[in-house]
Parts: C-alpha cells; sequence; structure tokens
C-alpha cells in the first residue's frame, strides 16, 4: 500500500512546490467580488471563461498617491480587465491557494509592465545597470548639455534655476520629441550627437511628470543605449519621484525630477557658503591643534638639546667624577681599615699560638734540611753526568759521520740522498757525493 498522506502534510506538500515551481508570476483576467474591508486591504476574484483565482491585495502593497481616485488600488472594479502580479500562497486551514497581489494594474498598462520586465532583464545581463561603470557627475560644470522638448515648463524651469545657481556656466539646449512614436529615435540621436560635439562636461535628459504611456519613450532600448554608449556621464531627471525608467536604471545618475537636476549640478549658493564655513572652521581649529603640537614638540627639542649640549656633558661628568672620587676615597679607607684590623687579629693569633722557641727550633730543622738536600743534590748530579757521558760515547759509535773523521768518506746518490751500500745500487752515468772530513766531493759512474 503506498504512503498516506495526512491532510496536513499533503497541504505542506502542495504549498511547498507551488512557492518553489511559482515564486513570482503575472497573471491576467476579469475582476469579480470586489471586497474593501476596514482593513484597507483589497479581495476580489480573477477569472476568466475557465476558472477563478482568488487575490489578496495587502495594504501595504498598494501605491500611495495623495490624489484620490489617481491610483489603480482606489479605481479598481468588478468587470475591469486587469494584469496582477505577486506570488502564489497556500491557506493551510481552508486547504485553498490563492495570489498574493503585489501589483495591479488594468489590462494595456500592464502589457507595458510585462515589456518593461522583460527589456529590464535583458538589459541588466549586458550589465546596463552596474553600479561599476556609472561616473560621477562633475561638480558646478561650466557647460552642459541638456536634452529635452525645446519649448515648455520643463526647459524654462531648468534655466530658470541654471541662472540663478549656474555662476556663469554656458547651457546648449538638444532639442527632441519626449513623448510619441517619434520620441525613442530622436532622444537617441540628441545624445548621441552631444556626445559627437564632446563640447560639454555632462548630459542631462529631463522631461516633465506623465502617465506610464507618457514616459515610455525613455523605456525605450535605443535610449537606453544610447545613455549606455555615451562617452559622457548622463544625469536624468525623468517624471516624478515615484517613477523610474530604463533611462534611469542605465544613466550615471537619477534624480527625481527635472527641477532637481538643476540643483543638484550646482548646490544652493547658501549650501555653498555653509560648506566653506564649516571647512574654515575646521581649518582653524586644526591649524590650531597643529601649531600647538608643533610647540611642544619644539620645546621637547630644546630641551633634549639643552641636555645633551657641551656644558651640560661636562657638568654631568664633573658631578659624576666627584661622585667617584668621594666613594673611593670612603672606600678605601674602610679598605685599609679592615685589612689593618685583619692583619692585627692574624698577628695576635700567631703569637699566641707559636712562641719564640718555636720559631727557634723550627730555624735549625731547616738549616739541617737545607744541608741534606745539598749534599742529595751534588750526588744526584754526579750520578747523571756519569750516566751521559756513557750514552754519548754510545751515540758516537751511531753517528754516520764518525767513520769521515777518522779517515774515511761516506757515499750517497745524488738522485734520492741514499747511502750506497753495494755496487747494484748503482748504474752507469749515476752521480755520485762523497763526502770527506774537510768537504764534499761529486763523482760520476762510468
Amino acid at each position: 500500500m503506498s504512503h498516506v498522506f495526512s491532510v496536513a502534510e499533503l497541504t505542506s506538500a502542495i504549498k511547498e512546490m507551488v512557492e518553489v515551481h511559482f515564486p513570482f508570476i503575472w497573471v491576467r483576467g476579469q475582476v469579480s467580488n470586489l471586497s474593501r474591508p476596514g482593513s484597507g486591504h483589497i479581495y476580489f476574484t480573477l477569472k476568466d471563461e475557465q476558472a477563478g483565482l482568488q487575490v489578496v491585495w495587502f495594504k501595504n502593497s498598494q501605491p500611495f498617491s495623495r490624489q484620490k481616485n489617481s491610483d489603480p488600488a482606489s479605481t479598481l472594479e468588478n468587470g475591469e480587465d486587469v494584469v496582477c502580479a505577486g506570488k502564489i500562497g497556500v491557506y493551510a486551514p481552508r486547504g485553498t491557494y490563492q495570489l498574493i497581489a503585489e501589483l495591479v494594474q488594468e489590462q494595456g498598462l500592464g502589457d507595458l509592465f510585462l515589456a518593461f520586465e522583460a527589456l529590464k532583464k535583458k538589459l541588466q545581463g549586458f550589465g546596463y545597470f552596474e553600479q561599476e561603470r556609472k561616473r560621477p557627475i562633475p561638480f558646478c560644470p561650466d557647460r552642459v548639455a541638456v536634452v529635452t522638448a525645446p519649448t515648455g515648463a520643463v526647459i524654462h524651469d531648468f534655466m530658470r534655476i541654471s541662472q540663478d545657481l549656474g555662476l556663469g556656466s554656458e547651457i546648449r539646449v538638444y532639442p527632441c520629441q519626449v513623448q510619441g512614436d517619434k520620441a525613442p529615435s530622436e532622444i537617441a540621436r540628441s545624445i548621441r550627437l552631444a556626445n559627437e560635439h564632446a563640447w560639454a562636461q555632462v548630459i542631462v535628459l529631463i522631461r516633465g511628470g506623465g502617465s506610464l504611456e507618457d514616459l515610455w519613450a525613455f523605456n525605450d532600448e535605443q535610449v537606453a543605449q544610447a545613455v549606455f554608449e555615451s562617452e559622457l556621464p548622463v544625469l536624468t531627471g525623468i517624471g516624478h519621484e515615484t517613477d523610474t525608467t530604463i533611462a534611469d536604471l542605465t544613466a550615471d545618475k537619477r534624480v527625481a525630477t527635472p527641477s532637481q537636476a538643476a540643483q543638484s549640478l550646482w548646490p544652493q549658493k547658501t549650501d555653498m557658503v555653509q560648506d566653506l564655513d564649516q571647512l574654515e572652521n575646521y581649518l582653524i581649529r586644526n591649524y590650531d591643534k597643529f601649531i600647538q603640537s608643533l610647540t611642544e614638540k619644539v620645546n621637547n627639542l630644546s630641551k633634549a638639546l639643552g641636555w645633551l649640549s657641551p656644558e651640560h656633558r661636562m657638568q654631568r661628568l664633573e658631578e659624576r667624577l666627584e661622585s667617584l672620587e668621594k666613594n673611593l676615597i670612603r672606600n678605601s679607607k674602610d679598605l685599609w681599615q679592615a685589612k689593618s684590623d685583619r692583619l692585627n687579629d692574624l698577628e695576635g693569633r700567631l703569637s699566641s699560638k707559636f712562641g719564640p722557641d718555636y720559631w727557634g727550633i723550627k730555624l735549625k730543622s731547616l738549616d739541617y734540611l737545607e744541608g741534606r738536600l745539598l749534599n742529595s743534590s751534588a750526588s744526584l748530579i754526579r750520578q747523571k753526568e756519569n750516566q751521559l757521558d756513557i750514552v754519548s760515547e754510545r751515540l758516537s759509535g751511531l753517528d754516520p759521520y764518525g767513520p769521515i773523521k777518522r779517515g774515511y768518506s761516506l757515499v750517497t746518490l745524488s738522485k734520492n740522498r741514499q747511502f750506497l751500500r753495494a755496487r747494484t745500487d748503482v748504474h752507469t752515468g749515476d752521480e755520485l757525493e762523497i763526502a770527506v772530513v774537510d768537504g764534499k766531493v761529486k763523482a760520476r759512474v762510468e
């Protein structure tokens, strides 16, 4: 028999399987059974002709808007075709599943969001959004290229702020459409043109607020590619704070609005003055500390140099010499007194132990021993001289030069200095050396 699941086991297994295989999904359908309880959560059924799916849209996932009836959560109605994004959750007590929505958009906008996510994923794979490739925006640039519509409130606000804060900076507008079918190609062309001119220090891409469809040109791949390939750093200020486009993600820096783009390039004069004041205070404070530290070092070095000067060194040596002299005198007196006391003590002890008669006896004994030593020494010397004469006579008999003195000669081979003992020791032509009593004679064997 196969394994029998309990209800809890089966529900837990289904829950785990669903959460693993459907971590985040997009679902389209029609809203029905819409409910808005006082908690702020929204409950409805998403259905089509063949099935239905329970959906819960929690309050903290719904977009916030200060304007009533301006967001999908407040305008959602029964019968509306929508696209929902979220994850599947299994409610174990009832054994049901539901979609926990994080995004709900009407059908047309839902398709745009799907296209947005698809392009975002694609460009992310190409490294368009990597932070490592993004460059810093120049501080207080002198030359700025602005890519935007040539007329309207956006460019006027930007120019006004730049005149107030720009401190004489030059602005060049690269006009283009920012909405409509032609907008993506014109935006990309203007960005590339600004790079070709290589005049500006930074490119600013700006557009005012609008709906998702109004801003869609900035979610086009050719705009993202132009921003990505730009040799000049790109700053974007598109729409409002809640709007984030593909161009924003690709740019080196993104701010919420066109006005903030200008303000980020040139900070307020009051802020700069405040920063300068803080810097001045910091420099003064640290300068005082630096001077105080140098003064202390100079004083310490002066003391050290004074201690090492010849005068102070001589003074220290004189004091040391005087101290050693006093110690020597004191120690010498103490040592002399100690030795004197020791000598007196030994003298007393010797006198008490050995009297005058003792030394007389010892002197007589010493004289007797001296006489015996002299006699024994003379006898021993005579004996050794006789032995030496005998040995000398024996050695003289062994001296090879002894016979020479008696008239004989001594013959040696010149080649090896060996004595000639037999006729066979020599050959014809060998040189001989003959020693006689008054010198040496050389001969050759014939």
